[in-house]
């Protein structure tokens, strides 16, 4: 007797594995190219990001605005009750978007829609699992839509109707009778 052995060897097996390669390099990348790691959350509706070059890009939120945060000293220390209204309601805001931030992993997604004339990538932001962090922000009365660059907004009817609940609902700056809109205190801080 010989001592042949016998293997019981699949053909298909190194068909399997060579088409499995062939399939992978065949298959198209998903890396989303639109998703950044974020450096700063510089208030409620503005925001850097690291491009892939290593360059800090500013992005200011597409659709609406947030309240203000104190920037100078003299604005820290300010007793006026419209800037400490002002700032307690700018500062939520931009707690809330480190929250949302670090929620989706300290990266966005961005959807550029515009640049503003200070440089600035004016987006929509998303988390990677598709948080719309401006519906967020207004649904939960954190910020206002702003009407004057609505047109310019992909996501129009979503952040109308998130910030008529929360309008409705008397939710975060909606339910202040002192609160007085971005704009006008920008406007009126002149």
């Amino acid at each position: 007797m010989s001592n042949i052995k016998i293997v019981n060897r699949p053909a298909l097996g190194g068909l399997s594995l060579l088409t499995l390669i062939l399939l992978l390099i065949g298959c198209k990348q998903t890396v989303d190219t639109n998703n950044y790691p974020v450096k700063r959350v510089s208030d409620g509706d503005t925001i850097t990001v690291i491009d892939a070059q290593n360059k800090n890009i500013t992005v200011r939120f597409a659709c609406l605005d947030a309240p203000e945060i104190p920037h100078s000293q003299k604005e820290k220390q300010s007793t006026k009750a419209i800037d400490k209204n002002q700032f307690m309601w700018g500062l939520k805001a931009q707690q809330r978007m480190e929250q949302l931030i670090k929620k989706g992993g300290d990266r966005v997604v961005l959807t550029v829609t515009d640049t503003d004339r200070y440089g600035r990538k004016v987006s929509e932001v998303r988390l990677p699992d598709g948080t719309f962090t401006q519906e967020v922000l207004l649904r939960e009365g954190l910020a206002m839509v702003y009407r004057p660059y609505l047109k310019n907004c992909p996501s129009a009817d979503i952040v109308q109707k998130a910030e008529a609940e929360a309008k409705k609902s008397r939710r975060g700056l909606w339910g202040d009778t002192k609160f007085v809109p971005a704009w006008e205190f920008r406007r009126n801080s002149k």
